[in-house]
């Protein structure tokens, strides 16, 4: 199995090391041919406008939409939550994603990056230990369609529930970074529930 973690911005060396210590064969793409020759697809964290545009300039944005669109496993963390979203609040003017998720995003829900933080989620599918998470000028999530799962939420200072991790399908989104901490639960969750498992299915 291949999967390809878009290298067009963000923290694509830490996620090739977290895949590849799930034992897979995990490598940076940002050419339509890597792109084609991928089984799943990681879009890191980052700045999803950049990733966005670059993915414009480079004549990728539409190979990679597509292929989601036909059921290629994605994980989006960060910015790749933002950009599996159908629907973003707070977008700049014109901004794009590639979609495949029904669910509305709000872009730096958290706040700026000053206001970055960590803190232990119960995450559905992974036992415990609860899951160190790393929010960094991080998304959440404010609603969710009938398709959407949702794996891990936080509380904020109002008491209000908000789900940071969820699962639609083939697609994955966490709104926090995952690879930074050296706990490869979240990857093992997707290579073997999603990745795997489509695999298996198709003989």
């Amino acid at each position: 199995m291949k999967i390809g973690v878009l290298a067009l911005q963000g923290d694509v060396r830490e996620h090739i090391q977290s895949l590849s210590d799930c034992g897979v064969d995990a490598r940076a793409v940002k050419t339509k041919s890597e792109i084609e020759e991928i089984s799943a697809l990681v879009i890191p964290g980052g700045e999803s406008t950049t990733i966005a545009k670059l993915a414009r300039s480079f004549d990728l944005f539409d190979l990679i939409q597509s292929r989601i669109k036909s059921g290629m496993p994605t994980y989006g963390s960060c910015a790749g939550m933002i950009l599996l979203s159908d629907n973003v609040k707070d977008a700049i003017e014109g901004q794009e994603t590639f979609g495949g998720i029904d669910m509305v995003v709000r872009r730096n829900a958290f706040g700026r990056q000053v206001d970055s933080f960590e803190t232990d989620l119960k995450f559905k599918g992974i036992t415990d230990p609860a899951i160190r998470a790393v929010f960094i000028r991080a998304p959440w999530v404010e609603s969710v369609g009938s398709s959407v799962e949702v794996l891990a939420e936080v509380i904020d200072e109002s008491g209000t529930k908000h789900p940071v991790a969820v699962r639609s399908g083939n697609l994955l989104a966490t709104s926090f970074h995952p690879e930074l901490t050296g706990d490869n639960r979240v990857h093992k969750f997707f290579v073997e529930n999603i990745c795997r498992q489509l695999a298996s299915s198709k003989g």
